[in-house]
């Protein structure tokens, strides 16, 4: 009989769902001794296939099966920057765990949970570089420009990462949930290895309006740009009553609240929530903004306007968002967001749906039910809906093409329009994860290599 996956212990949701500690607790070493000893150590491992920074993974679970953390460490860090947060957010069930071939009878081993272990245990060494003279910008220092930039650095050049707001982190700082990712903890940790290997961070430039593209090359001395600014520009629904006091995005939302540490009891951050709340959309955003909302003291419900089978956020956020005592309202969309004389949010009016055909992503379109028309008493209205690239730096930038979209248009390997200028993660696809868009700066490293040894 095949061996049951362990457990990470997790705090108990009655009392995590009122502070904003980590949820997941992690692996003890025995621990995830235990757990690496699932391995079968496939001779075609389709794990590795299936990770988008490429990662030995049996390679660095046979060293975690033998008590070699350290080697394990060196393993991972051959491919990956930010182990750490990975281990975290990433979404492995669809990814390596996905194609883990224990998966197909019963549980796939815990990749996810096992790669934390090994980033929260070791201290990981870094790679001695050897300096090629050529300078590299990035701009973003979210994870594709982390990425980028770190292996740039492995690789020898001199790089320069340039980020709009006062801390970097990007996205992995301002809109990820503390109780998912913490800061001081991990996040800072992370980044400190990104330093380490040379790497130069300079906050508060905002390029397109600090710098432009062009006085990177012409004024600061840059052979190369990546571009890895993230997709940071909300979505709403365009129904009547968006502009009431009270509905905002979930972008605004969580970055209000991690960039004035809502989460933190000696900060009076005014993020409003009021005793009601209301959050509209499926996704992983969702869930961390629903979750949020509890924590800040507000009754929340999620409105998803298919069933909970097709909720697109991971399902250990589902699971964990329902234990913390969420609503779902399934089969539900706004229509219209009420208000009072004031213009302050009272309800939600929505309608119910049923689902029909797919769409083109294969799902079952919902549709709705006529005459099905409800109300949902609210004080705040969070759109959770996904988002897309902000403009700024390609109204900036002659010849450097963007789509319909607001994406930047790349090659695989991140190559844009723009001699010299190259692009990747949630700037290029759209909102997508923390792993796909390393995934993507890493290519892009490999192609700049390329690109400054012809120059």
């Amino acid at each position: 009989m095949m061996k049951p996956r362990i457990q990470a212990a997790e705090q108990d949701p009655k009392v995590r769902s009122h502070n904003f500690e980590e949820v997941c607790l992690g692996y003890k070493p025995e621990e995830a001794m235990e757990e690496a000893s699932r391995c079968l150590h496939c001779k075609n491992p389709h794990c590795v296939g299936a990770c988008p920074v490429g990662i030995d993974i049996p390679g660095f679970i046979a060293a975690v099966k033998d008590g070699r953390f350290d080697e394990a460490a060196s393993v991972i860090a051959r491919d990956s920057s930010l182990p750490a947060i990975c281990g975290r957010v990433c979404p492995q069930e669809t990814q390596c765990e996905g194609s883990c071939v224990l998966g197909i009878k019963g549980e796939s081993v815990a990749i996810g949970k096992l790669e934390r272990f090994v980033a929260d245990y070791c201290e990981q060494k870094q790679c001695e570089t050897k300096a090629k003279g050529k300078k590299v910008a990035i701009v973003g220092s979210g994870p594709a420009g982390l990425a980028c930039g770190g292996d740039l650095a492995k690789m020898g050049y001199d790089v320069t990462i340039f980020e709009a707001l006062h801390k970097a982190g990007g996205v992995l700082r301002y809109g990820i949930p503390e109780f998912r990712l913490p800061k001081d903890s991990v996040l800072e940790r992370e980044l400190g290895k990104i330093r380490s290997l040379g790497v130069k961070i300079e906050t508060d430039v905002v390029i397109g309006r600090t710098l432009t593209i062009d006085q990177l090359f012409e004024n600061e001395g840059f052979s190369a740009v990546f571009i890895g600014t993230g997709a940071g520009l909300p979505r709403f629904m365009g129904i009547p009553g968006e502009n009431l006091n009270g509905v905002c995005s979930a972008n605004e939302f969580l970055t209000r609240n991690n960039l004035m540490q809502a989460f933190r009891e000696d900060y009076d951050t005014p993020v409003r929530t009021g005793g009601r709340c209301i959050v509209v959309g499926g996704g992983n955003v969702a869930m961390d903004a629903a979750r949020t909302a509890l924590r800040l003291g507000a009754e929340t419900s999620i409105v998803y306007r298919r069933t909970e089978a097709e909720l697109p956020a991971r399902k250990e956020e589902v699971h964990h968002a329902s234990q913390e005592g969420i609503e779902f309202r399934m089969l539900t969309n706004p229509v219209e967001i009420l208000g009072d004389d004031k213009g302050n949010v009272t309800a939600v009016k929505c309608i119910r749906m049923e689902l029909g055909e797919p769409d083109q992503s294969g799902r079952r379109s919902p549709v709705p039910v006529p005459g099905s028309e409800f109300e949902i008493p609210a004080d705040t209205v969070i759109m959770a809906l996904g988002t897309s690239p902000n403009p700024l730096i390609t109204s900036t930038t002659d010849g450097l093409e963007a789509n319909r979209k607001g994406c930047i248009v790349a090659s695989e390997d991140g190559a844009t329009s723009r001699p010299g200028v190259f692009a990747g993660g949630d700037a290029v696809s759209g909102a997508a994860t923390v792993i796909l868009a390393m995934g993507a700066g890493r290519r892009a490293a490999q192609a700049i290599d390329n690109y400054l040894k012809t120059i």
